[in-house]
């Protein structure tokens, strides 16, 4: 495994040898403070350049970054949707894992969009470590606060709720259904109304000054270990009958969570939940009725 002295050594001077490349930026985990230290931290990295075209004819200059085991150029795929960045700016990307360990998301564009840079895609997690023209724009400190759990507004939380018990029936039609499939990718959808009702209690707690990261992956270091395992019991759903505990278990978590915050928000509560519960519960087997209780 290279250490990250030996990967920026490379890359900046390589950027320095090169005069098509003009600044060079670093977002990502590798810049946050708050964020756990492995060996499987990326290399988020952005080059300006003054020419794009010369870095389209091969690949063969990123073999300087090492022997690679697989390289993605999503900006190339038809299996991607565009992004939001087509017809905005120009964009190379190329994301790399090699065989030393080492991962580098590599992104290429013009020096010329450095501007729509800052609007498109960078946020507080962002540093320019090299700049041969002194025409970057003075940046504050990187700092996670863009991805802190944010206070949601009344109408939002509404959102999430409606969301939530809205797609609940679609998971009971499709465990009634014996569908398995269907019930999971729903159960999905409502998980993640759940979790992101979670986060917001976590963020309640923790004033809103802390993130719990993508796909909530530090959400286990706020919540009970009493919650923690509850959510992990709602992934149990390979079958038909650990389908309805994980739907009777996401229900009852997510009323428990929606009324703490809107308590502490001072918000109405959404009431969505009374005639939903006893909506599905009709279609609900006789030893799992009345297990979800309204609260």
């Amino acid at each position: 495994m290279n250490n990250e002295r030996k990967i920026f050594d490379i890359l900046l001077e390589f950027a320095d040898k090169d005069d098509c490349i003009r600044a060079v930026a670093m977002e990502g985990s590798r810049i946050n403070k708050n964020a756990p230290i492995d060996i499987f931290q990326d290399y988020d990295i952005t080059f300006f350049v003054n020419d794009m075209e010369k870095y389209k004819i091969n690949d063969d200059w990123l073999n300087i970054l090492g022997k690679m085991v697989i390289m993605q150029k999503p900006d190339e795929m038809p299996l991607f949707p565009p992004e939001e960045w087509i017809g905005k700016c120009k964009k190379l990307t190329y994301l790399m894992i090699f065989e030393d360990g080492n991962k580098i998301d590599l992104k290429i564009m013009l020096i010329s969009e450095m501007e729509l840079y800052f609007k498109l895609f960078a946020d507080s997690l962002c540093k320019i470590i090299f700049d041969k023209d002194n025409l970057c724009p003075l940046i504050p400190e990187p700092s996670d606060i863009d991805f802190h759990v944010k206070k949601p507004s009344e109408e939002f939380m509404d959102n999430c709720s409606n969301e939530f018990w809205w797609v609940s029936t679609y998971v009971t039609k499709g465990i009634y259904r014996n569908e398995l499939l269907y019930v999971m990718d729903h159960l999905n959808i409502i998980r993640k109304q759940l979790l992101i009702m979670i986060s917001w209690k976590v963020g309640i707690e923790t004033s809103f000054s802390v993130s719990v990261g993508k796909s909530y992956k530090y959400l286990d270091k706020y919540v009970s270990n009493e919650t923690w395992e509850a959510v992990l019991k709602t992934y149990d759903c390979n079958t038909i009958d650990f389908a309805w505990d994980s739907l009777i278990l996401c229900c009852n978590l997510f009323q428990e969570t929606e009324k703490y915050v809107s308590k502490e928000l001072c918000y109405k509560r959404p009431e969505y939940n009374k005639n939903v519960i006893k909506y599905i519960e009709q279609y609900f087997p006789e030893n799992k009725k009345g297990k979800i209780k309204i609260v």
